[in-house]
């Protein structure tokens, strides 16, 4: 153990002269280690008590360092599991002009995504589902509840809801539920969409690997067919440390 702390954690840095707090010497350190790779992303952090023996500090001093680094989300505490490196998010911009799924957004950034499958089938529409998709009670809803990752990152949650008359069967989708839309002449041409903030609870921070409370992005969409007719409502959580979300202004003739 002391081999490997001697490799990512230098005593060096920690015993360098100055005035400064030590947990900010530990936090400096651990954050040099993560930035240069000698610490990786899903990698888990030694335990306190071997931090704190390594470094002749108190566990307080460890604990304090540690803390100020979940907060800046380069790692991340899992209950019974212990405490994990976070890869340095780079973020991602979205434009809020264009009508876009999510693979296609991540496509024209050149990173590769992939889904983890939360809920997918054929449900009795919720009257939340029935008011937004204009359904009877006794209709069938498709459910596509996804974790959507780019380049091994989590970035969001998706909760999908559309009309089994559009789609019949959820089973088939594969990367995009727009592309499969599309086969049908389902695809939505436009949207309105919903934005607001909240804090992430369990379980869907531990999904996007963020601390509980920490900032997302809450968004509602409601798309349309050409006829004006709802053939979406999802409803998405976006981790906010990793999304921002850009609108183009001009200015109006009125």
């Amino acid at each position: 153990m002391t081999q490997h702390l001697e490799a990512i954690l230098p005593l060096e840095g920690l015993q360098a002269g100055g005035s400064g707090p030590l947990y900010l010497k530990l936090r400096q350190s651990l954050e040099d280690a993560i930035l240069s790779g000698k610490l990786n992303h899903g990698d888990a952090l030694p335990p306190e008590r071997d931090l704190a023996d390594y470094a002749s500090i108190s566990r307080v001093t460890v604990r304090k360092a540690v803390d100020d680094l979940v907060r800046d989300g380069l790692l991340v505490r899992r209950h019974g599991s212990g405490t994990f490196v976070v890869k340095p998010v780079h973020r991602v911009q979205q434009s809020l002009s264009r009508l876009t799924s999510f693979t296609e957004d991540m496509a024209r950034r050149g990173l590769t995504t992939t889904a983890q499958w939360i809920e997918r089938g054929l449900f009795h529409p919720s009257p939340d589902e029935m008011m937004a998709l204009g359904l009877p009670a006794d209709a069938l809803v498709a459910r596509l509840g996804r974790l959507r990752i780019a380049d091994d990152m989590p970035l969001a949650i998706e909760r999908a809801s559309i009309s089994a008359e559009f789609l019949p069967d959820p089973i088939r989708i594969g990367t995009s539920l727009y592309a499969e839309l599309d086969k049908t002449k389902s695809r939505p041409v436009r949207a309105v969409q919903r934005i607001s903030a909240c804090s992430l609870k369990d379980p869907d921070a531990a999904m996007l690997g963020v601390p509980a409370g920490s900032a997302s992005l809450s968004i509602e969409r409601i798309s349309y067919l050409a006829s004006g007719r709802v053939v979406e409502f999802t409803r998405s959580l976006y981790r906010g440390d990793a999304y921002d979300f850009v609108a183009e202004l001009t200015l109006s003739d009125s």
